[in-house]
């Protein structure tokens, strides 16, 4: 499964040269758009993995640190749906799938990396000498599941994903499956996945 992963950048190339013209394009959007996030799911044997990354804003309606009780209880709320994988992906009962392991990462959270930190020391130059302070925020989360049935794999369903999170207006999706590999933007009017 991880050299499917691994393998995936490489298979995906043509589509971020295409991505990355159209960013240069419109680059007040950049990488991180509000409304919009990015969900990689490989199929491999039994295991099928999902990597979902999405700006915070789509996800608890805000970017910032939380600091107030209700932000603090919208991210809370927020990283306990994430962590309810079944029902965001609303796999079919038929493949018998069953949660391995799942992460989530989020300044929110309280995660931080190095390289978030140096952006963010270096944002937060260049907005402090603007006069102003912004941040932009993701959460990433990992899930794999294991399949007793990878066959009855046919379609899934993202709806639950968009009714969940109404921030969230489409998903650009990457599929690896053993029937090839394709991109596809859901959104909630076309929610459904064929594998």
């Amino acid at each position: 499964m991880r050299r499917l992963l691994l393998a995936l950048p490489f298979a995906l190339l043509p589509l971020a040269a295409a991505h990355a013209a159209t960013a240069t394009e419109h680059a007040s959007l950049g990488a991180h758009e509000h409304g919009v996030a990015r969900l990689d799911i490989a199929l491999d044997g039994k295991s099928l993995e999902f990597e979902f990354d999405s700006p915070s804003m789509n996800i608890v309606g805000f970017e910032h640190d939380a600091n107030t009780p209700d932000d603090k209880a919208k991210v809370a709320n927020a990283r306990e749906l994430l962590l309810k994988s079944q029902a965001l992906f609303n796999l079919p009962e038929a493949a018998q799938c069953s949660v391995s392991s799942q992460t989530l990462q989020s300044p929110l959270f309280g995660d931080k990396s190095d390289a978030d930190a140096i952006d963010d020391d270096h944002d937060e130059d260049e907005d402090h000498a603007k006069g102003e302070e912004h941040h932009h925020s993701e959460v990433h989360a990992h899930y794999i599941f294991v399949c007793d049935s990878p066959s009855s794999l046919k379609k899934i369903d993202l709806s639950q994903i968009f009714k969940t999170f109404p921030g969230t207006h489409k998903i650009q999706v990457q599929l690896i499956a053993p029937s090839g590999q394709q991109g596809v933007e859901a959104t909630p009017d076309n929610a459904t996945l064929k594998f």
